[in-house]
C-alpha cells in the first residue's frame, strides 16, 4: 500500500471540501439536527456537512477498490468495513460544525487511515480559516502547508483548549485542579483557555500555542467525541512524539468495537510529554 500515493489522495479530498466551506462560510445556513452524543454539538448537522463527505467520499471510494480499504465517515451509517479490512479510512467532513455556524474559526476537515488494530497510518487536517494545511504518515514525520513542522512550547503560560467554556464544563472543578497541577509542575506564570472549536482544531491548536492540553474526563453518558474526531490528529500527535492518548494515557481505542463514542476512555492531548 503506497501510503505517499494515499495521503495525496487524502490531501486533495480535505481541500476540496475545505473550498466548499469557505464558499459558505459568510451564509445562514439552516441547522438540521441528527441522533448523536448527549451535547448539542454533537446533534448539529448541515447541507454543508453532507455536500463537504461526498466530495471527499468522491475521492477515497476508488481507492476504497483499489486497495481494498473499508471506510468511516461521520455522516454515514458505519457499514463495519472497518473491521474486516486491514485499513480504514476515517472521515470527519466538517468537525466544529457547531463553530460553522456561530461563524467562530473553529471547524476543520479531517481525514485518517485508521490500521484495523487502531493504530493511526495517515492524518490530514484542514482549516479553511487559515488555509493551512497538517499532515502526517507513520514513519515519516509531522507537516504544515508539506512542510516538516517542529513544535515549540513558547509560552509563558500554559493554555488549555476547549470546546465549551471551562466554567460552563460539567466537573469543572476538577479540570482545574488538573490545569494547576500542570501549571505548577511546568514552572508557569498563568493559565489561559481558548474555547469555541471542535475536537479536531483543539488539538491543533494545542501544537500551536504550547505549552498547552486538551482533554475529556471519562463519563457515562454517550459522548466525549467519536473516532474521526481524534483518528487524524492522533496520527500527526504520533509523529510528534506527543501524547494523543485516553485520559489514563493508553492508546485511544480508534477502532471500537460497540460503537464510535470515546466517553468510556477519555482523551488527553498536549504539547508536552503527560505529567503524572
Amino acid at each position: 500500500m503506497d501510503l505517499q500515493h494515499l495521503t495525496n489522495i487524502a490531501i486533495e479530498a480535505a481541500l476540496s471540501a475545505g473550498t466548499i466551506i469557505q464558499k459558505y462560510m459568510n451564509d445562514t445556513i439552516i441547522v438540521e439536527h441528527k441522533e448523536a452524543g448527549s451535547n448539542y454539538g454533537s446533534q448539529v448537522v448541515t447541507k454543508v456537512d453532507r455536500e463537504c463527505e461526498g466530495v471527499i467520499l468522491s475521492h477515497l471510494m476508488p481507492t476504497c477498490k483499489a486497495f481494498d480499504i473499508g471506510i468511516l465517515s461521520e455522516e454515514t451509517v458505519d457499514n463495519g468495513s472497518r473491521f474486516e479490512k486491514d485499513a480504514f479510512w476515517c472521515v470527519d467532513p466538517m468537525d466544529g460544525t457547531l463553530a460553522f455556524i456561530n461563524k467562530h474559526p473553529g471547524f476543520s476537515v479531517a481525514i485518517a487511515l485508521i490500521a484495523k488494530d487502531g493504530t493511526p497510518v495517515i492524518g490530514v487536517v484542514f482549516d479553511p480559516s487559515t488555509n493551512s494545511l497538517y499532515h502526517a504518515i507513520k514513519g515519516n514525520g509531522a507537516y504544515k502547508n508539506k512542510t516538516p513542522w517542529n513544535i515549540k512550547n513558547t509560552n509563558t503560560y500554559l493554555t488549555y483548549l476547549t470546546d465549551k467554556k471551562l466554567s460552563d464544563t460539567p466537573k469543572s472543578s476538577e479540570i482545574q485542579s488538573i490545569l494547576k497541577k500542570y501549571k505548577a509542575d511546568l514552572g508557569l506564570k498563568a493559565i489561559k483557555e481558548i474555547s469555541g472549536s471542535g475536537a479536531v482544531l483543539n488539538a491543533i491548536l494545542v501544537l500551536e500555542n504550547g505549552p498547552a492540553c486538551f482533554f475529556k474526563l471519562p463519563k457515562k453518558e454517550a459522548g466525549g467525541g467519536s473516532i474521526w474526531d481524534f483518528a487524524a490528529t492522533a496520527c500527526i500527535y504520533q509523529e510528534l512524539g506527543l501524547p494523543a492518548t485516553n485520559f489514563k494515557g493508553e492508546a485511544l481505542d480508534l477502532n471500537k468495537k460497540n460503537g464510535t463514542f470515546m466517553n468510556h476512555q477519555g482523551v488527553y492531548y498536549s504539547s508536552f510529554k503527560k505529567l503524572n
